[in-house]
């Protein structure tokens, strides 16, 4: 059985074509798409985070309102870039919107893409240390965050306390038991991907990765999943560890879908999305499900995975992207052997 949820963007534009119009819709609107992906039988809703963007940039509320609103369907990120995180702060807010949800919680946490704005981060008030580069920083953010959600006290209490204090060095609260099995790292190459695994993290890979081989995205995906299942293994862990991909999949069922996306499928592309770093981006599967059932069975990276996550087109509205994911619950899942 192979665990699918969607993924969303949280798109929004003033745009009258759009059917997010505002930060205040984005918000909403995921919370009611992620109840309706339960009730037809998801097993996740996933968000991505960006800042200085009109986009979905503050996970926590979103996550906790989400939890309250679901009983059984798991909620996650993908991915929250650690250069902007204080991971102390986050380790109480995850915390806080894990317990809300019930133990539902799925962080995935990255280095994070190429932002909106210059260095963005230092807004935030963090700057590398010397000698240090972003990505550095962001992977320290992420080790201080693993380490925080052990549970462990590390904080010398106060003598004279204003509340009564448990024997020995305090931890931060509320501490949610569980979650730190429940991290998953974005990486976009092999060896950040041996890196996750060393530390205990679950796999997410994108869309698009880093380009090492020259090889499609489902090829070079696969490899760095078989990399991090091998470096997971040695690294002596004790649990089996968790690997998703995110994909663009749309079944042509309907004059709408055909209208959406009918045409709209092509092949791998390689570009730039930072200088001297070549990167290559996925294709996108649209199709009739008979088509697209034939066509997903050759997605190696699909194979290896776990779990799928279905990218949206969120300004599209709900009721739209509920039924892309029923499509393909519905008509292509089954035979492929997910369901």
């Amino acid at each position: 059985m192979k665990k699918i949820g969607f993924l969303s963007f949280g798109h929004w534009s003033p745009s009258p074509q759009s059917g997010t119009r505002s930060g205040a819709d984005a918000l909403l609107q995921s919370i009611d798409l992620a109840v309706a992906a339960e009730e037809l039988g998801a097993d996740g809703a996933y968000f991505r985070v960006h800042h200085f963007a009109r986009q979905l940039g503050s996970p926590f509320p979103l996550l906790a309102a989400a939890g309250a609103r679901t009983k059984r369907i798991e909620l996650g990120t993908a991915v929250i870039d650690m250069r902007y995180e204080n991971p102390l702060y986050m380790a109480e807010d995850a915390g806080a919107a894990d317990l809300i949800a019930g133990g539902r919680l799925q962080l995935g946490i990255s280095r994070g893409s190429p932002e909106q704005v210059i260095d963005g981060w230092r807004y935030f008030g963090y700057v590398p240390e010397e000698g240090k580069t972003d990505a550095d920083m962001a992977r320290r953010h992420a080790e201080i965050f693993l380490d925080v959600l052990r549970g462990e006290g590390f904080a010398q209490p106060n003598p004279r306390p204003m509340f009564p204090n448990p024997p020995g060095l305090l931890r931060l609260e509320p501490f949610s038991e569980g979650l730190r099995e429940r991290i998953w790292w974005g990486a976009a190459t092999n060896a950040t991907a041996e890196w996750a695994a060393k530390l205990g993290m679950n796999l997410q890979s994108s869309t698009l990765k880093f380009d090492e081989s020259g090889e499609p995205l489902h090829v070079q995906q696969a490899e760095q999943i078989r990399a991090y299942r091998a470096a997971w293994k040695a690294a002596g862990h004790g649990r089996q560890p968790r690997v998703s991909v995110s994909r663009s999949i749309f079944a042509l069922v309907n004059d709408m879908d055909h209208a959406y996306f009918g045409g709209s499928e092509g092949e791998d592309h390689f570009g730039y999305i930072e200088p001297e770093k070549r990167a290559v981006f996925g294709r996108t599967y649209a199709a009739e499900p008979d088509v697209l059932i034939e066509q997903l069975k050759e997605d190696q990276a699909i194979a290896e995975a776990d779990t799928l996550l279905l990218t949206v087109p969120n300004q599209l509205g709900v009721d739209y992207n509920a039924h892309v994911i029923e499509a393909i619950l519905k008509h292509v899942a089954p035979a492929l052997g997910w369901r």
